[in-house]
């Protein structure tokens, strides 16, 4: 499956927090990189540039330069997950994404009460967050990456 990057944050002693579409966050320790590929050795030399990091066009993974770059699905698969209080939440555009829906599907629902609001989804500001919970129960499984 497909885990799309939305957010990375460089961590003290070369680790990554990384928050996935789907509402799971995991942390990543880059330092086993160093000596498997010599690249990931210049991190260590310029502290500046482990710290700019950013999210790849597309959520696809993460990068800091043209020679350095890592995939959401290594970040994914090699991560640790972390508890954190927005667990499980996702916005409707990345639930859109996920489930090949459209927003005004999950909109009707909640009009029409087969998601909860305060409940399944909620909104903040004129953003709209569900939980995955709600997504799985009423639409399955996430659409496989194509």
């Amino acid at each position: 499956m497909f885990h799309k990057v939305k957010a990375v944050n460089a961590l003290p002693d070369y680790r990554l927090s990384v928050q996935f579409a789907e509402g799971v966050t995991k942390i990543y320790d880059v330092k086993p990189l160093f000596e498997k590929w010599v690249p990931f050795k210049t991190l260590t030399n310029d502290p500046a540039l482990f710290s700019n990091v950013e999210v790849d066009v597309g959520g696809y993974g993460i990068i800091w330069n043209d020679d350095l770059d890592l995939s959401c699905d290594e970040l994914f698969e090699n991560g640790e997950t972390v508890k954190t209080p927005f667990d499980g939440l996702m916005a409707f555009t990345d639930a859109t994404q996920l489930w090949g829906l459209n927003e005004s599907t999950l909109r009707k629902a909640i009009a029409y009460g087969k998601l909860v609001n305060g409940v399944d989804a909620c909104k903040y500001g004129k953003q709209w967050v569900i939980s995955t919970e709600a997504m799985k129960r009423e639409y399955g499984q996430p659409k496989a990456r194509r």
